[in-house]
């Protein structure tokens, strides 16, 4: 297994104590204190299912076979799987702190999560980072980091912090940060930056993860070679195949907006699944609470031909070999007894969730306590200076407009060009059905910074929708058609400390505060739901014609995806990783 069965603070006595109790259940000398008596285990190392007892001892799975024990749970025709693993998530994504989010995962499921906080670290850099670790400490559910590589994500935004090599070296050796965060900024790796040097060598034999999508070729063997062991963001097949065949692991995404599960999914043959992990990225809680975590991930790929105990792997053994959690991802002897009772190997219903041991769901619902997180006053960041409608209005200048054309299903966007009509004299541009404002407002440090476009695939707008989670750096994004119902919704989310926002004609038609880093909220899932659901009726009462219109338009402002994205200071082409004019 590779790890010691009680690796915590106690003493070595207590430590000699817990192995020779551990051993003794497992050799069936004295009941286990609870045995899953008769299920199917399936067994993620040589892919088959057999029929045993699981017998549990505190936290650690002490044997398979035959048992007894003080509690006995009857799991006759039922499958008992290792607890699933997110090798790669962002909780901030959720809208719900730790607390409140880990009854929703745990009820699907996930008993174990990789997360990048490098959402609110952008916000609060440092302080972000240790309320997160506070906030999820002590949890059922294992909350596993990531130390955040890029903060800020490019030098082509305004951040609410700066991190460097010296600020994240001490998360090398922390615990539960299992090495470093996705890299996105690989113009810097590739040109030699000293700083990004600096953090990857600061990580030197721990895991260094991956974000470089559409790279390719000799600047792909560079990134490669410098220690980005893996990629979370293929979008094509081709390009997956070229980093699995380089040594990457291809972690495949189907979250709440990026869905590449079935583009990717011919890439998971008997040789290349080993290397491959299904992970969810960012998820709303309306698709956790409605469809389900990892759960829903594994229904989908069964769906679409994957064998399920190949899924499985992709969700247990892989992610835990990956990032070196040895003592989890699968169930035998010594292995912390994270384990997940399914219905079925299709749907994936899952009955029954015990983590650590100890029962944390049944029937999907939560068996514990979900407490509140009670953050600090200071993790708000609001900073506006210089805000009035007129700011809002954009004076074409050219005979060419660059518009932000939204891809269904991606966080990818496209570059195309409009033409610049004249009326009466004066430049315009046609206000198509489809072409929306799109503006992102400096939110850190005051410095009044507007980047100011178009978009187009929100629909017919006839009003505003604006939003405080706009990643990475996580300045107001809004978009609509008239710059007073923008500028209303941008000074609603000002006024709260953060939140989502829908105005029209003068009104907030729906409103979502979010005053933890203007990402975040203490309220439960179920309120937090509730106000999606309100801003979801609003935003399609203004027109708007997308599913998930805030997580769309939360990614428009990230320069690290192509290929045309808004910052507050301007026009960005990813490819290029330069600015670039609004007019041709």
């Amino acid at each position: 297994m590779g790890t010691a069965p009680f690796p915590d603070g106690r003493s070595k006595d207590m430590q000699v104590t817990g192995l020779r109790h551990l051993i003794r259940v497992a050799r069936g000398a004295i009941p286990a204190d609870l045995v899953l008596k008769g299920g199917k285990v399936i067994d993620v190392f040589s892919g088959c299912v057999r029929k045993a007892d699981v017998a549990v001892v505190g936290e650690r799975i002490a044997g398979l076979g035959s048992y007894e024990g003080k509690t006995v749970m009857d799991c006759r025709g039922r499958f008992i799987s290792p607890g699933f693993i997110d090798g790669h998530c962002h909780l901030e994504s959720s809208l719900l702190t730790p607390r409140r989010l880990a009854p929703l995962l745990i009820a699907s499921g996930t008993t174990s999560v990789v997360a990048d906080p490098h959402e609110l670290a952008n916000v609060k850099g440092l302080e972000g980072i240790r309320f997160l670790l506070r906030d999820s400490a002590r949890l059922p559910l294992s909350i596993f980091f990531t130390a955040p590589s890029c903060v800020p994500a490019s030098p082509l935004e305004t951040s609410g912090a700066v991190l460097t090599e010296k600020a994240l070296r001490p998360f090398s050796r922390h615990p539960r940060f299992l090495g470093l965060g996705e890299v996105m900024n690989f113009p810097g790796l590739l040109r030699g930056d000293e700083e990004v040097l600096q953090k990857i060598l600061a990580f030197r034999g721990r895991i260094k993860d991956g974000h470089a999508p559409l790279l390719s070729g000799k600047d792909l063997c560079a990134y490669v070679a410098a220690g980005i062991a893996s990629d979370h963001e293929c979008t094509r097949l081709a390009e997956a195949r070229e980093k699995l065949a380089l040594g990457q692991r291809i972690m495949i995404r189907q979250g709440s907006q990026a869905k590449n599960l079935k583009a990717l999914l011919p890439l998971v043959n008997p040789a290349a699944a080993r290397r491959c992990l299904l992970v969810s990225d960012d998820v709303s809680p309306e698709d956790l609470l409605a469809k389900g975590h990892l759960n829903a991930v594994l229904k989908e790929a069964v769906a679409m031909g994957v064998d399920p105990i190949t899924a499985l792997q992709m969700v247990t053994l892989n992610p835990a070999e990956y990032f070196g959690l040895l003592d989890r991802g699968a169930v035998a002897p010594g292995y912390v007894a994270d384990l997940v009772v399914l219905k079925d190997l299709n749907r994936f219903e899952v009955e029954t969730v015990f983590c650590k041991g100890k029962l944390a769901a049944r029937e999907g619902a939560y068996a514990g306590r979900s407490a509140p997180s009670r953050p600090s006053p200071s993790l708000t960041s609001m900073h506006i200076k210089d805000l009035w409608p007129e700011r809002f209005q954009i004076r074409p200048q050219g005979r060419r407009a660059r518009v932000i054309e939204l891809l269904p299903g991606q966080i990818l966007t496209r570059s195309v060009f409009r033409k610049v009509r004249r009326r009466r004299g004066q430049p315009y541009l046609p206000q198509e059905p489809d072409l929306s404002l799109l503006a992102v407002v400096e939110r850190h440090h005051g410095t009044g910074n507007i980047g100011l476009a178009w978009v187009s695939g929100f629909g017919p707008l006839r009003g505003a929708l604006a939003s405080s989670v706009a990643h990475d750096s996580h300045n107001i994004i809004a978009t609509g058609d008239d710059p007073a119902d923008i500028h209303l919704a941008v000074r609603t989310i000002e006024a709260s400390q953060g939140g989502l926002a829908v105005s029209a004609r003068g009104k907030v038609l729906a409103h979502l505060p979010l005053p933890i880093g203007g990402l975040m909220t203490d309220e439960s899932a179920e309120e937090v739901i509730s106000a999606r659901k309100a801003l979801a009726r609003a935003a399609a009462e203004v027109g708007c014609a997308i599913p998930n219109p805030f997580m769309a338009l939360s990614f428009l402002a990230l320069p690290v995806i192509p290929e045309l994205k808004l910052t507050d200071r301007g026009l960005v082409d990813v490819n290029r990783f330069s600015f670039v004019p609004l007019f041709d």
